[in-house]
């Protein structure tokens, strides 16, 4: 049994100092003695009265460019700096070994790294911690590209999924034959490195404000002594320690690959997308939404909806986002008053605060592409926007088997390309009627002029969705904020602000009604 004080955010096990784990009478006689978990979550035997002693958990930062493999492959410690550190966390430890320098060395252990301030991760780390302690091994999940490891308690239910970074698609260590890359390259998605999925599955744990989306409790952790996957050879290569992503698992019944969206509710298809939409999931398929049965039999709208698997948000750069909801009908139909107000109450520099206080490995690059999908959000929202409608503006279309700029990316490249040239926010190319002209139909046009948002239409193709008039080759390479310095980028917002005012209020003056919420469009 344990406890989890809300005031302290401290477990307490039992009793507030001796903090053993009460196990059943046949695990008790198994072990012979109780087990403590620490505040770091490690487990120990006590072989005398626990005695209390202080000791400081930290944040970790990354540094993964400049590791050879051999030391990786050692040892992941040698892959994470933890002395590169804003801020520590000294807690009571709760582990009370005589010597744990000893216990350190020889019994497995769980920290956590990112997630220290959710009673619901510190409750998950327990149950991990306690089956581990009970002799439960991670258990190798076949599907996937990447190692992804079942945690189960003692009676055999599922309790949580790990998947150490060292293990992701493309990393040395994957089981799966998918290997070949260094931590820190680009992995599957040239946009997101190879070992920080694993902060990316937190970022979106921290960011779904009162689970509002339902994703389920996520922390990355630090295992240390525990059986996971090693492709090296040798009786002494397997890694010490794995830094991996720590999810509570969720009991289901399929994923929305196996039965229509018809069952789905409308709410948690928004609430889905509207937590893609600010992260730019750039991975939202069908086998990442669990669904799980309200009733018996199904019914329209009876089924739950859960994300999970959120590696692939947030990219250093705007990149071609999935969203496997982008064409269900519940897509298209307006956003209610509940979700109308949660996404008027976001603030994307809080949440960019956020980020950085308790990820402060995350790029801010990443953090940019944050804020800006937050903004475009909030306005498009306060445009009457569809979910449906935002999901084709950020999504590139194939054109004559080119792949071409999404129109967010073309607002931002005009944006980036005006601050460039040193354009004021005020400075506006005016037609011969004398009014704006937000018409950019060259790419010659845009490089030199740059003060000018597409022209967005309404697309019979499409029904009530804007798209751009003029579409340019993409590269291969995403458009970046990382380079700016701060007041450069926050120049840039107030141009992205004016341009995405000036496409919206185009495309009212164009004859597309402005939508209200609660009625209904012709798709």
């Amino acid at each position: 049994m344990y406890n989890l004080p809300g005031q302290t955010n401290l477990l307490e096990i039992n009793q507030p100092l001796a903090c053993a784990v009460t196990l059943p009478a046949s695990t008790r006689r198994l072990f012979k003695m109780a087990v403590a978990v620490d505040q770091a979550h490690g487990f120990t035997s006590l072989a005398r009265p626990p005695r209390c002693k202080r000791k400081s958990s930290s944040k970790f930062d990354y540094k993964m460019l400049n590791i050879s493999q051999s030391e990786l492959t050692q040892s992941l410690e040698h892959a994470f700096n933890f002395s590169y550190i804003h801020k520590s966390f000294s807690t009571p430890c709760l582990s009370h070994s005589s010597r744990p320098e000893d216990d350190s060395a020889t019994n497995p252990r769980i920290e956590i790294i990112v997630g220290h301030d959710a009673p619901q991760i510190h409750a998950l780390v327990v149950e991990v911690a306690v089956a581990m302690a009970c002799g439960v091994n991670p258990e190798p999940v076949s599907s996937g590209l990447g190692g992804a490891y079942f945690l189960r308690a003692k009676n055999g239910d599922r309790i949580a999924v790990a998947k150490p970074v060292d293990e992701e698609p493309l990393a040395f260590n994957n089981p799966k034959g998918y290997t070949g890359r260094m931590l820190g390259q680009p992995g599957m998605k040239s946009s997101i490195r190879i070992g920080e999925t694993g902060l990316r599955e937190s970022a979106a744990y921290l960011l779904d404000h009162g689970g509002f989306a339902g994703v389920p409790p996520t922390a990355l952790v630090k295992f240390s002594h525990v059986r996971f996957n090693s492709n090296s050879s040798g009786s002494n290569s397997s890694p010490l320690y794995k830094i991996a992503s720590l999810q509570r698992f969720v009991d289901h019944d399929s994923d929305a690959g196996d039965m229509g969206p018809s069952t789905f509710s409308v709410t948690d298809v928004h609430h889905i997308g509207i937590l893609d939409i600010r992260l730019m999931n750039l991975d939202r398929h069908a086998g990442n939404i669990l669904v799980r049965k309200q009733n018996e039999s199904y019914g329209r709208g009876d089924a739950e909806l859960v994300p999970i698997d959120h590696g692939y948000c947030l990219p250093e750069s705007l990149d071609d986002p999935y969203f496997e909801w982008l064409h269900w009908p519940q897509a298209s139909i307006p956003f209610s008053e509940i979700a109308v107000d949660y996404i008027s109450r976001l603030d994307p520099y809080k949440d960019a605060e956020l980020l950085r206080t308790e990820l402060p490995s995350i790029r801010e690059s990443s953090i940019r592409v944050l804020v800006i999908c937050t903004i475009f959000l909030k306005q498009a929202t306060a445009y009457g926007l569809s979910l449906a409608d935002m999901g084709e503006i950020m999504t590139r279309e194939i054109n004559g088997g080119e792949e071409n700029w999404s129109v967010l990316e073309n607002l931002c490249m005009i944006a980036k390309a005006r601050l460039n040239n040193g354009l004021t926010d005020d400075n506006v190319i005016k037609s011969d009627h004398g009014e704006e002209d937000i018409d950019v139909s060259h790419e010659d046009r845009l490089n030199q002029e740059s003060d000018a948002p597409p022209v967005f239409h309404n697309s019979p193709a499409k029904g009530c969705l804007i798209s751009p008039v003029a579409n340019y080759n993409h590269d291969g390479e995403g458009i970046s904020f990382g380079d700016m310095d701060n007041d450069e980028w926050h120049s840039f917002l107030g141009i992205f602000e004016k341009l995405l005012s000036k496409a919206f209020e185009k495309r009212t003056s164009m004859g597309l009604s402005n939508q209200r919420f609660g009625s209904s469009c012709e798709f």
